[in-house]
C-alpha cells in the first residue's frame, strides 16, 4: 500500500552525509511505490519558537517564515523520516528548532503515524545516537497517534560526502525507505 512519505534533511552542510542517506532512503521508498517528498532545511528561514503558545488557540504560528509550508507537509504525511547530523551527541540545532516550531500541530488532526530517524556522526559508538533519538522520542510522545519506529545510524562518518564510502549504512538507509 502506497504511503505519503516526508523525508526532512536537517543538515545545512553541502554534501551532507545525513542528506546522502536521506536521498538513499528516498530512493528505496520511491522504488517501493510510495509518494515521497524530500525537504532540505538548507536555505530555509526558520525562526526560534518564542513560547507565546498563540498557536494552541489560533492553529498557526505568529512567526512568518518557511516553517508554515514545512508544517503543512508534516501534517499531511503518513510517514516522516528526519535525517540529522549528530552534534555533541544530540540532533542538529536546526532540527530541534523545527520540532519546537511544529507546536501548532499539537491540537489539530494530523496524518503522521510512523516516525523514523537517520543520523550520522564522526563518533562510532552506538551510544552516540541515544540522546538525539530520545529527543525525537520526546516530540513523538506529544502526538498520541504517532510512534517512533526506528533509526538508521552511520557512525564513523565525518568528512563531507563520506557516507557514500559506507556501503552498509547506505544499504540500511535504502532498506528503511524500501520497507516503510
Amino acid at each position: 500500500m502506497s504511503k505519503k512519505v516526508l523525508i526532512i534533511s536537517t543538515s545545512l552542510r553541502g554534501n551532507s552525509n545525513s542528506e546522502i542517506l536521506a536521498k538513499e532512503c528516498e530512493k528505496g521508498a520511491k522504488e517501493a511505490g510510495h509518494n515521497v517528498e524530500l525537504v532540505s532545511l538548507k536555505g530555509k528561514d526558520i525562526k526560534f519558537c518564542i513560547g507565546c503558545l498563540v498557536c494552541q488557540s489560533k492553529g498557526s504560528c505568529v512567526l512568518k517564515d518557511d516553517v508554515a509550508e514545512i508544517m503543512e507537509k508534516v501534517k499531511e504525511a503518513e510517514v516522516i523520516v528526519f535525517a540529522t547530523p549528530i552534534y555533541y551527541y544530540e540532533m542538529s540545532g536546526q532540527m530541534k528548532t523545527l520540532l519546537d516550531r511544529l507546536n501548532p500541530l499539537y491540537p489539530v488532526e494530523y496524518s503522521f503515524r510512523d516516525i523514523y530517524m537517520i543520523a550520522t556522526a564522526a563518533e562510532n559508538e552506538e551510544s552516540t545516537f541515544e540522546k538525539a533519538y530520545q529527543g525525537l522520542q520526546g516530540w513523538v510522545d506529544c502526538f498520541e497517534k504517532a510512534e517512533l519506529k526506528g533509526i538508521v545510524t552511520g557512525g564513523g562518518i565525518n568528512d563531507a560526502n563520506d557516507a557514500v564510502n559506507h556501503a552498509d549504512v547506505m544499504q540500511k538507509a535504502y532498506a528503511l525507505g524500501k520497507n516503510l
